[in-house]
């Protein structure tokens, strides 16, 4: 697997993507950060890579309504008969509650490390 550079952590999440000037059938977010997603939609979908597209994201875990934001893709993979296309955000109406989301995946990230699993920190010495 190739090794990916990345400014901002990717959380691995799931979520229904709508594009309506994209593709008809809704897609499936993969991953989200700060600064971009990937999504795949069920379907090849032609686009113009020079253009900026609308999508509106229903998170499982946020009730709240989707997220609107607007993105450019940065690159297309066609899957036998599915495409991934990752986006990159820009400044959006929604950007403050992407930020607010996305510090309550890091505040869930950091209490699943390894230390919260342990009971107790002391030595314990049996004789």
């Amino acid at each position: 697997m190739a090794r990916e550079h990345r400014t901002d952590e990717r959380y691995e999440d799931f979520g229904r993507v709508e594009a309506e000037d994209l593709c008809s059938f809704p897609g499936i977010l993969d991953d989200i950060s700060m600064k971009g997603c990937k999504v795949h939609f069920p379907v090849p979908v032609s686009l113009d890579m020079e253009n900026q597209y609308k999508l509106n994201i229903s998170l499982a875990q946020q009730s709240a309504g989707p997220l609107r934001l607007i993105c450019n893709p940065q690159w297309k993979k066609i899957n036998d008969s599915e495409t991934e296309i990752g986006f990159r955000f820009m400044r959006s109406p929604d950007t403050p509650r992407l930020a607010s989301y996305i510090g309550a995946k890091q505040g869930e990230m950091k209490d699943d490390s390894i230390y919260s699993m342990i009971i107790g920190n002391k030595a314990v010495f049996v004789g």
